[in-house]
């Protein structure tokens, strides 16, 4: 809890070099900017303009800082379940059989909106790589 308050203190600079990395990442997945949204529990398509432009200026709360916790992860994990980055790239994108995702895209998950649906799809992925 006590890094979680260091990195609230910290906002600006945190923000500059995490921020651009979520975008990056988002852009990777070929997300839309809706999708952008959805993920990082925004409701303004302007803020999420203003990020993008000014990533120092965002302000951390806890809530982004858990969403953009679990983005790393799945991202992370990804690149170390599928080493060819179009394959982990594609994969929230892509149909999946496990009863979890229900024949859907695990992106269909995430764009429930919720930090539990990232939560869910982050542990899975990390089960599945013994972590």
């Amino acid at each position: 809890m006590a890094q979680v308050e260091q990195l609230l203190q910290r906002s600006p600079t945190v923000a500059s070099s995490l921020i651009p990395v979520i975008f990056n990442i988002f852009s990777q997945w070929g997300l839309t900017g809706a999708q952008q949204m959805l993920l990082l529990g925004l409701s303004n398509e302007k803020t999420l303009y203003n990020w993008k432009r000014q990533p120092e200026k965002t302000k951390l709360t806890r809530d982004l800082l858990e969403r953009t916790s679990y983005i790393l992860g799945i991202y992370k994990s990804l690149q170390i379940l599928l080493p060819d980055p179009t394959l982990a790239d594609q994969w929230l994108s892509s149909p999946n059989d496990n009863p979890l995702f229900n024949g859907a895209a695990p992106l269909e998950r995430l764009l429930a909106g919720q930090v539990f649906d990232l939560a869910v799809v982050r542990n899975f992925l990390d089960a599945e790589r013994g972590g």
